[in-house]
């Protein structure tokens, strides 16, 4: 009786047990399909926040193009508007200079544009008398072209080149009593190498008439001497040109007169072979903004 009772409790005991692994296992179970569950949400949950959060960054993209485009498009804007105030303001500075440049100097004068007996330079500086040929009169040049002639002559003496000054301003006065005594010695043939008062561009200050020492009033020999040959190669340099060469419509071959014009119309004038009064009036004119630089 004992054996078959210890046999009935074994069999229970081992079907409780059996019972308990299968309700274990069952537990597990369920909880693996929790978890699964679980995280399966968690990763619809991710791939919506990452689809969310790419939309967003695709927004931001979005919007930052378009504030680049607007900066960058703005900055055009400012830049343009700059440029234009720039070009505004250096209009206003050319027009305040021109303002202040008397433009008689870049006139044609001979036998075309007249100066009344009133005009004189603003301004007159006497030049060195060692400069001067004999030395005798004090002569007179712009008061703003004289550091070019002063350059110009400083630098032929630095070269070993002889050169002197024999005429330089004259007034509208001095032109006639000058002309009126040419007039009496060669008549109308005068009117071939000498201006009437108010056509001649000694009373600008700008025009200067060189010689030598061994040459000194006799002007037509001066074509045959270094001097002549050292201006028609450097004189540009310095702002002349040599107003009347040979075969002009003016007057004859004048090799001693030369007129400052501002560098950079006579370096225009050098390189291209031209002459002042080859140029029409207009373009000259230009060229009045730079005259003293």
């Amino acid at each position: 009786m004992k054996l078959q009772h210890l046999k009935l409790y074994g069999f229970v005991f081992l079907c409780a047990l059996f019972a308990g692994v299968i309700a274990y296992g069952g537990y597990q179970n369920y909880d693996l399909k929790k978890h699964a569950l679980f995280l399966e949400e968690r990763i619809l949950f991710s791939e919506k926040a990452l689809e969310e959060t790419s939309k967003k960054l695709g927004d931001a993209l979005l919007e930052r193009d378009m504030f680049e485009q607007n900066y960058y498009a703005e900055k055009k804007r400012m830049d343009d508007l700059t440029s234009q105030i720039s070009t505004i303001q250096s209009m206003v500075g050319v027009f305040e200079k021109l303002q202040t440049l008397d433009s008689e100097l870049l006139k044609k004068y001979s036998k075309i544009y007249f100066l009344n007996e009133n005009y004189v330079p603003e301004e007159l500086a006497a030049i060195d008398p060692r400069h001067v040929y004999n030395g005798e009169k004090t002569l007179f040049v712009h008061e703003k072209v004289f550091p070019y002639v002063k350059n110009l002559l400083e630098d032929a003496e630095s070269a070993g080149i002889d050169i002197k000054i024999i005429s330089a301003f004259r007034s509208f006065g001095e032109q006639a009593l000058l002309k009126s005594s040419y007039s009496v010695v060669y008549g109308t043939g005068a009117s071939q190498f000498s201006a009437d008062q108010g056509y001649s561009e000694h009373q600008l200050g700008t025009a200067i008439d060189f010689t030598t020492g061994a040459t000194g009033a006799d002007f037509y020999s001066f074509e045959g001497v270094p001097a002549y040959a050292w201006l028609l190669q450097h004189a540009y340099r310095y702002g002349f040109v040599l107003s009347y060469p040979d075969n002009n419509d003016y007057y004859r071959f004048e090799p001693w007169h030369w007129r400052f014009v501002g560098r950079d119309l006579a370096e225009k004038l050098h390189s291209e072979g031209k002459y002042f009064y080859d140029m029409d009036q207009r373009i000259l004119d230009t060229y009045l903004i730079s005259f003293f630089d």
